[in-house]
């Protein structure tokens, strides 16, 4: 009896041990860490990377379902207009996480082979680039708004009268571009909490900002939607703000000085090779979904309103996960770099397994309750309708989506960019978009073919991405 309590009295404390460590581990993640993630235990890496991402992540992905919830209360005219209008910006999204993916392969691999002033350089040409680039798009953008929304199918009533809050956003899209690069920056040098905490800073801001601006509260005025655009590119602009005090003042492993820092034209040069394989599969990728909204268009207002808000929630879903994938990238850059290509490999399988259960666990719910997520933005039943059928047959693919995410962000990580761009292009492309039409357009399916098209294309992509992954050549690429 006595052998038995003194094995119950072990079991608790080694319980209250591994408790203890847990939430110190959770402390340090948050707070930050210096640990050297080509080293230790891989599981441990991998946690406390992400932790602070999928933190950030969920703050972002608040945003996106708290900001439609907002703008649904002006109508479905309002929500139609962001959602094109998103549409669109995709398309700088895509610019912006091209140059971050090149960026972030670049101080990676640089920081694994223990040269931080070869990382604080590489992020610095990756700065200037995406300020340069984001002013070419600016004036455009602002100028030809409301022509943009008319080649997009919405109204000229609308397209006239709502169009001000694309052209603050196309107008603004450097602080996206900055935003985007400087945190990729800070989360492949190991410093995952420092994004977490800009984006935290930067959506808060424009959690609140949003119905003071768009509903006039108080002293402000009623600005409508375009206060919504106000909102979101003050708070990015002030977490851009914050992220070049923390790299110039800060103390992370990337470090800038106002008197060494230059344009290297090397060093540019191989960025910008690098990102043209990152533009391009994000330019492929979000333009299928520019081709979405278009094909999804022909059905009206509210059936573009119900699938906006439903991809809202969506994202809401994917962006934890798209943190753990982000994890994935920087363990394998960085043991590219210190010359460590299996520990590279095992991360990606590691997290990809975590992805999948966190997926596949969102997914049954989003399937079980679609009207009931839906109904917490919007009663109109034109709008919530066509939404849980998005909602519904999109999330069926969620198990393909958690693995395949990892995968691609692996590739990216090893700098291999040209990989994922094939298999876009493939998948978005040669698939989905032509699926999209002959299902919903010509067979009659109506706007289920389309999310059914989605599905698809995105199982397809996992695939694929699992056999050129399997064969290793990534491991041999130089950057």
């Amino acid at each position: 009896m006595s052998q038995r309590k003194s094995t119950l009295l072990q079991s608790y404390y080694l319980n209250i041990k591994i408790l203890k460590q847990f939430f110190k581990d959770i402390k340090e993640a948050i707070s930050g860490t210096d640990q050297d993630f080509t080293e230790g235990k891989l599981g441990r890496a991998i946690f406390l990377l992400s932790i602070p991402m999928v933190l950030e992540m969920v703050m972002e992905s608040i945003f996106a379902v708290v900001d439609i919830w907002f703008v649904s209360r002006l109508g479905a005219d309002a929500i139609a207009t962001v959602g094109i209008t998103e549409s669109l910006i995709t398309l700088i999204y895509a610019v912006a996480i091209g140059l971050s993916m090149a960026t972030a392969a670049l101080v990676s691999r640089r920081i694994g082979e223990k040269k931080p002033v070869a990382a604080a350089n590489a992020a610095f040409q990756g700065i200037v680039a995406g300020f340069l680039i984001s002013i070419v798009i600016a004036i455009p953008g602002a100028i030809f708004a409301p022509e943009l929304l008319l080649l997009m199918g919405l109204s000229t009533e609308v397209a006239a009268g709502l169009s001000s809050y694309t052209a603050i956003m196309l107008g603004g899209n450097m602080v996206i571009m900055l935003l985007f690069i400087i945190n990729a920056i800070f989360r492949s040098a190991g410093d995952a909490a420092i994004s977490m905490r800009v984006l935290w800073l930067a959506n808060s801001i424009n959690l609140v900002l949003d119905p003071i601006l768009i509903f006039g509260w108080g002293p402000f005025p009623e600005l409508g939607i375009a206060g919504a655009a106000i909102a979101t590119n003050i708070g990015r602009g002030l977490a851009v703000a914050y992220q070049l005090y923390l790299l110039f003042r800060g103390n992370g492993r990337v470090k800038l000085f106002w008197s060494k820092v230059k344009i290297d034209f090397a060093i540019m040069g191989k960025l910008i090779r690098i990102s043209l394989g990152g533009i391009g599969q994000t330019v492929i990728a979000t333009s299928s979904w520019v081709a979405m909204v278009r094909i999804i268009s022909i059905f009206g207002s509210e059936i573009v309103a119900g699938y906006t808000i439903a991809i809202r929630i969506i994202i809401f879903s994917l962006l934890p996960s798209w943190g753990i994938s982000n994890a994935a990238a920087t363990l394998v850059g960085q043991n590219l770099g210190a010359k460590k290509p299996d520990r590279a490999e095992k991360s990606v399988w590691l997290t990809g397994r975590v992805n999948l259960v966190l997926l596949g666990f969102i997914g049954v719910v989003l399937a079980s309750f679609p009207h009931f997520f839906m109904q917490l933005f919007i009663a109109d039943p034109a709008v919530v309708n066509p939404g849980a059928q998005c909602l519904r047959i999109i999330s069926v693919g969620f198990l393909a989506y958690g693995f395949g995410m990892v995968l691609i962000h692996a590739f990216n990580g090893a700098g291999d960019t040209r990989t994922p761009t094939w298999i876009n292009f493939i998948c978005f492309w040669i698939i989905e978009i032509p699926f999209a039409y002959l299902l919903s357009v010509t067979m009659g399916v109506g706007e289920q073919g389309v999310f059914y098209s989605i599905v698809i294309a995105e199982t397809l992509l996992t695939i694929m991405a699992f056999i050129m992954f399997k064969r290793g050549r990534w491991k041999e690429n130089k950057v």
